[in-house]
């Protein structure tokens, strides 16, 4: 699902699909930081939401299901100039309509960078997120 989208050009990867959670990592380069040479804020948001979603849409019935972002917040903490930042995406709430995942991003030293919270909408129709094959 990545080829050709947001999540291909930040180098956005997932590490892991736990019960409890989903992880994964983006590198801190010239593709997500801002021109002081730090990590972007929008870069971290773009990767929160992006975790938030992926874990979304496997906690649904994808037959029948679609998730959407509906908002999302962030706290930048810490700056972060090299290296990887990881992130771990858990739910807070996983209603029928809704679902609300709460993202933390550290870097390489465990050192907490961003705290972010995600709201996705649940729609009830089939998903339509697409392979690259797909999108073509």
């Amino acid at each position: 699902m990545r080829r050709g989208t947001l999540i291909e050009t930040l180098g956005i990867e997932v590490t892991a699909v736990l019960p409890d959670s989903l992880q994964g990592r983006m590198p801190v380069d010239s593709r997500t930081t801002q021109p002081a040479g730090m990590l972007h804020g929008g870069a971290s948001v773009a990767f929160a939401e992006t975790l938030a979603s992926i874990a979304g849409f496997l906690a649904v019935d994808r037959a029948r299901f679609h998730v959407v972002g509906m908002e999302i917040n962030a706290n930048h903490l810490r700056p972060v100039a090299e290296g990887w930042v990881t992130g771990v995406a858990r739910p807070v709430y996983r209603g029928g309509r809704a679902q609300v995942w709460e993202v933390r991003i550290a870097d390489d030293h465990d050192r907490l960078v961003c705290i972010s919270r995600c709201t996705l909408a649940v729609l009830e129709v089939p998903t339509t997120y697409l392979g690259a094959e797909q999108r073509a």
